[in-house]
Order: structure tokens, then sequence, then C-alpha cells
């Protein structure tokens, strides 16, 4: 990429159109899946090498669940298996992993998996990878607001105390807010996906399904990025990027 090009600090990724992309090649939908974990293992990598510091992908929403029992049962199945061996570039590029979202229904085997690697990594440095699973952001919300009001009950917070940043600092994980969020394969809508963090988020709807989301897709929507004039609600112009 250009070195010109403003990187965004916090991207958010909606990976969407898996089970489309296998249909249209005569496959199962799982086969979408499987090669969409292809894809993410090249696009963190390459996220990583141009300077993106943060992503947070939407991996499995809480609204998953209603889907065929054969496909989730596939996907958990396929969580615990990309986490322990899929997943070797992390560690290779120093990826911290950090998730969000309830941890339950999810079944055992998968949150093993899961603390495995946030335990793996929480001493890199490099690109933070949030993946939400089991996720919604209705969910963020109302355990953010428990979370709150039990402070409040034990005496720890004043109601001066609660503000934007503190409610922030206290969602399922102190990340930056999105500058960027990009969903493939051309849906127009946000899909539950990290509310209060993308207010003022610049948006990317590629018609591409995820799976062939590749580098060179993720540069053209870097492009994009770079064109847009970013307000915060002002008058002026501000930057970019955070």
């Amino acid at each position: 990429m250009k070195d010109e090009l403003i990187i965004p600090n916090h991207v958010g990724i909606i990976m969407d159109g898996n089970g489309r992309w296998a249909k249209e090649r005569g496959m199962v939908r799982t086969m979408g899946h499987k090669n969409a974990v292809k894809t993410l293992k090249s696009l963190c990598i390459h996220m990583a090498d141009v300077g993106v510091k943060y992503c947070s992908l939407y991996a499995f929403s809480t609204e998953n669940f209603k889907r065929d029992k054969s496909e989730v049962n596939y996907l958990m199945n396929l969580f615990i298996e990309s986490f322990k061996k899929e997943f070797d570039f992390i560690k290779e590029k120093h990826i911290k992993v950090v998730f969000s979202g309830r941890r339950k229904p999810l079944p055992d085997k998968v949150l093993e998996a899961m603390d495995e690697l946030v335990r793996d990594t929480k001493n890199y440095t490099n690109l933070v990878l949030n993946i939400c699973l089991n996720y919604g952001s209705h969910a963020e919300i109302v355990d953010t607001t428990k979370k709150i009001c039990e402070l409040y009950k034990n005496n720890q917070i004043t109601l001066e105390d609660i503000d934007e940043d503190f409610i922030s600092h206290n969602l399922y994980q102190d990340l930056p807010p999105l500058d960027f969020v990009i969903r493939t394969s051309g849906e127009l809508r946000l899909s539950n996906f990290m509310m209060w963090q993308a207010s003022y988020a610049e948006f990317y709807f590629p018609k591409v399904y995820f799976p062939d989301f590749n580098s060179k897709e993720f540069d053209k929507a870097i492009i994009e990025f770079n064109k847009r004039n970013r307000r915060f609600g002002g008058i002026k112009d501000e930057k970019k990027s955070s």
C-alpha cells in the first residue's frame, strides 16, 4: 500500500456471505465457513503488516444460535479447531487476541479454546484482534448496564462517575472507537454489531463475499476510507484516523 495512505486505527469487519459463496459454487454452506477461515488468516497478517492496531471481527452473533442446529454445531467445532490449530499466525505476528460476547451458552470446549488463546497472546503488542463470538450490541449494552448497576449498588461508584467514557471503558473490551466498518457481501446493515463503538465510524459495503475478501480487496477498502472526510458532528474536517 502507498505510504501516504491513512490507516484506520480500529477496523470492524462483519464477515458476511460465507453461505452464499458456497451455494454459488455448488457446495454446502459449511464449506463457505471453512474457506472463510483461510481468508481470515491471510487478512489478519495483512492488517498487521499495514499497521492496523485493532480489528474487531463479527464471527458469531447471539442471533446465530437460531440457525439450523447442524450448522451451529459445525461452527462451534470449527471455532475449536481454528483456535487450536489454524491460528498459528497469531503467535508469529505477535497478535493479541481478546473476545467480546456472552460466554453462555457456548460449549465448554469452545470456551477452553478461547481462554487458551487469550492466555497465550496476552503479552503481545502488535495488532489486537477482538473476536466477537456470541456477540450482540444490545446484549453488550444490557450487560454493561448491569455491571454498572452492581458497581453503584456496592458503593464503588457514584452517579457522577457515569459518563460516556465510563461506559466505553466498561463494555466487553476497553477498545478505541471504531474508525471503519466493513461488511462484505453487499448487505447494508449493522446487524447488531458494536453500535456504541461505531457511532462515528465510516462504513464500506463491498459486494464481494467474505471468503473472497483478500488483501487486495482490503486495500481497496482503505483507499475508499481515505476518500472520506470525517467530521465527528462538527463543521470543520477532522483527522481521518484516531
